[in-house]
């Protein structure tokens, strides 16, 4: 005998909405790769490199619902240990576009700097690789990048830059 009708089924804890994101474009906006070495005409075995990498995010709400716009812009610089002396410089702006429901609009900012470039990433490390490679240099197969650590060093440095500009009272 099944009891009906006892509002046990209000009752229920209300499930979080269902976060959904779908990657529906990825592109090369911008690039660039300067062999330094080979534009000196350097041919010294001797060199040891020192790799150096930047990376820089971006963010922007389409004309669309729920399409966003994610640029990841990695700058790989690499020196000679010994002199300082360039070896190869490699620009890269990679985007995304990024199709996200679910996701609590105070919760957005954060979800579209950490967790789309981390879908976008392997992608740019392929690329580096490849055009590194492409160079003449050994292919570059730079770390993970945590993207968790570089949101909060950007809102830490933007706090530190609001409270620089803000006089004390």
């Amino acid at each position: 005998m099944a009891e009906t009708g006892n509002g046990a089924e209000a009752q229920e804890p209300q499930q979080p909405p269902q976060i959904k994101m779908q990657v529906l474009a990825q592109f090369i906006r911008d690039m660039s790769f300067e062999n330094v070495l080979a534009q000196k005409g350097v041919t010294d075995s001797n060199v040891q490199p020192e790799i150096q990498v930047q990376v820089s995010l971006d963010a922007r709400k389409r004309t669309v619902e729920n399409q966003y716009e994610v640029i990841s812009k990695f700058k790989v610089t690499s020196k000679n240990k010994a002199d300082g002396s360039a070896i190869f410089l490699l620009e890269l702006e990679y985007g995304g576009i990024f199709r996200v429901e679910g996701v609590p609009e105070e919760q957005l900012h954060p979800y579209l700097l950490i967790e789309c470039p981390r879908m976008l990433f392997p992608f740019i490390r392929r690329i580096v690789s490849d055009v590194t490679r492409d160079g003449g240099f050994p292919p570059l197969n730079i770390d993970t990048v945590d993207f968790l650590a570089l949101y909060r060093q950007e809102l830490a440095r933007r706090a530190e830059a609001q409270k620089a500009a803000t006089p004390a009272s």
